[in-house]
This record gives C-alpha cells, sequence and structure tokens, in this order.
C-alpha cells in the first residue's frame, strides 16, 4: 500500500480518523469482553470488517492493496480455522484474528502473527501462575473463578488484541490517514 494514496479535504480526514478509530476501540472491546465472558462476539469481527471497507473507500485504497489485505485475512482464517478445529482456539478467537489481520495487510501480517503468538505465551503463563499462585474465594468475581479453573480456557482474545493494537500505528493505512 502506498502511504500517498489518500487525498481528500478536512472533512475527509476526520471521517477518515473516525473510521480508524474502529480498529483500536473493537480490539479492546474484544479483549475485554473476552476476560469477562470468555466470548468474543461476531458483531466486533463484523465491526472490524465493516471499518476496513470503510477505510479502504475513504482514503481510496488500490484495489490491488485491497486484494492483498482481503487474501491475508482468508489465509489467518484458514490457519485459525484448523487451530480451531483442533480445539486450540476458540471461534471467536479465530474471527477476531482474521478481522485483525485485515487491518494489517501483507507488510505486517509476520508481525502480527508473532506479536498475536509471543502475547499469547506471556498470557499463558501469567493464567498459570494465578491459577497456582492465587488461592481462589467465592468472593471473587465470576470470571476470575473462571480463570482459576484448572485446564480451563484463556481468554486469547486479550492477546490477539496486543498484538494488534501493537503494530497498527506501524501500518501503512494509520500512517495514511494520521501522518
Amino acid at each position: 500500500m502506498q502511504a500517498d494514496f489518500y487525498s481528500g479535504s478536512e472533512t475527509m480526514t476526520a471521517l477518515s480518523t473516525l473510521i480508524l478509530m474502529i480498529f483500536p476501540v473493537s480490539m479492546a472491546f474484544a479483549a475485554a469482553n473476552d476476560l469477562f465472558t470468555m466470548k468474543i462476539p461476531n458483531r466486533i469481527s463484523i465491526a472490524l470488517i465493516g471499518g476496513f471497507v470503510a477505510i479502504a473507500l475513504v482514503t481510496r485504497m488500490p484495489l490491488e492493496t485491497f486484494g492483498i489485505h482481503v487474501a491475508c485475512a482468508f489465509c489467518v482464517l484458514a490457519l485459525t480455522f484448523v487451530l480451531f478445529s483442533m480445539s486450540l482456539l476458540g471461534g471467536g478467537d479465530a474471527k477476531l484474528m482474521a478481522a485483525g489481520a485485515l487491518w494489517m495487510g501483507g507488510a505486517h501480517i509476520a508481525e502480527f502473527l508473532i506479536f498475536v503468538t509471543l502475547y499469547g505465551g506471556a498470557l499463558c503463563m501469567i493464567i498459570l501462575a494465578y491459577r497456582r499462585m492465587i488461592p481462589v474465594t467465592a468472593s471473587f468475581p465470576p470470571w476470575a473463578q473462571r480463570l482459576h479453573i484448572a485446564g480451563g480456557p484463556i481468554p486469547y482474545g486479550i492477546a490477539i488484541a496486543a498484538g494488534g493494537l501493537m503494530l497498527f500505528p506501524a501500518t501503512e493505512l494509520f500512517r495514511s490517514v494520521m501522518v
């Protein structure tokens, strides 16, 4: 993607900035929702997809660049679907990763996957330490009790959001609007 593909008025700049905010807000909401409910609603992934299409239209993203972003998302969806079918990843996590990959595009997809993996490993270690070191009591909120279950699920949406938020300011899409 070329950083100079955006050209517009002040109104378009404000609109682009608002649309661009869909990514960090959706990722933060997904992480919080996954932590508290162990679910990532489909509407979050749909908002990310719709926001990407909107920013691509507003910034007049070249069709070839748009296609590369979509191809990255489909590749990540195929990979995460395999992980889901092996019960290694939740369905909401798989959809969130693909929607996040859509915003990263070819230039940052490898970094996105690496950051998600690293943050996921750190998250797992933190939760395992929490399960071993902190005794759970009835006074804990339900979400904290659920995290304490040995062999229980990990809210991997936190790692996906962290990886995406870490890279988002470096993406050409972000820089084309914000710089």
